[in-house]
């Protein structure tokens, strides 16, 4: 399987997962012409998409969805909440949503995914785990706290995308005010980069062999300062990248 971040952060996130003969966007929440761009840049195009996993609701994930949703027929894998949200919201073409069960687990083609309950301000949030037949990755951002599901979800993966959202000595001093600080720093907002960290610690002891750092702010984080955080607590042992946010990341593939 391979995994290549095509943006991450606030103003917006999707990646591009291909494991198993399956092509799969993880949200869409930048335009149309750019999701393009990054497809073409692996030789692929729209049409090649089996699926898109969206995580939840918030415009930096759903941004190019609609747009989307309404030239082609890809399937739309989202937790029923976020499907609920998304057409009460106007932002997708109800045509394509495919709304997973509460504990949501399917094959796609031959790829296990199981959806990962998530502690965010958002109708449902998921996260995702991707199993292929030897190795599996797993997408774990846009969470407040990290729960017992997502240290399952995590257990075993080589390689995983972690959030490591903000610096809390840049949040505290920065230009938010004090009720979007809270939020932020909240069991429903995002983690800080020793949150991610000791995260991404609990991963190495689980195998891990690769991580990428995802969602970083722009206004409350540098990514020297999340690497150093992260490298604190893994070492040298991994290979860990920061994802740009509005540039195509490393690909990293596992096998």
């Amino acid at each position: 399987m391979t995994y290549v971040s095509f943006a991450s952060g606030s103003s917006g996130n999707c990646a591009l997962i291909r494991g198993g003969g399956v092509n799969l966007l993880i949200d869409a929440g930048i335009s149309l012409r750019r999701i393009r761009q990054g497809l073409m840049s692996v030789g692929l195009d729209v049409c090649d998409l089996d699926g898109i996993l969206v995580t939840h609701e918030h415009i930096d994930h759903t941004a190019g969805l609609k747009v989307l949703s309404k030239h082609f027929d890809t399937p739309v894998y989202l937790s029923r909440g976020t499907a609920e949200a998304l057409l009460r919201e106007e932002k997708c073409a109800g045509k394509n949503l495919r709304p997973l069960p509460d504990v949501p687990d399917w094959n796609l083609g031959e790829l296990r995914i199981l959806g990962v309950p998530l502690s965010h301000d958002a109708a449902q949030p998921l996260g995702y785990r991707i199993e292929g037949e030897k190795s599996a990755m797993a997408v774990l951002t846009d969470l407040g706290v990290v729960t017992e599901a997502v240290q399952k979800a995590a257990r075993g993966c080589r390689f995983a995308v972690v959030e490591t959202n903000h610096d809390l000595n840049m949040l505290r001093c920065g230009p938010y005010p004090a009720a979007l600080q809270r939020r932020i720093a909240g069991d429903h907002g995002h983690l800080s980069n020793e949150a991610g960290a000791a995260l991404c610690r609990e991963l190495m002891a689980y195998g891990a062999e690769a991580l990428l750092l995802g969602h970083l702010s722009r206004e409350n984080n540098l990514p020297e300062l999340a690497l150093r955080a992260v490298r604190q607590e893994v070492g040298d042992a991994l290979r860990v990248e920061a994802a740009p946010r509005d540039t195509f990341s490393s690909e990293f593939s596992i096998c």
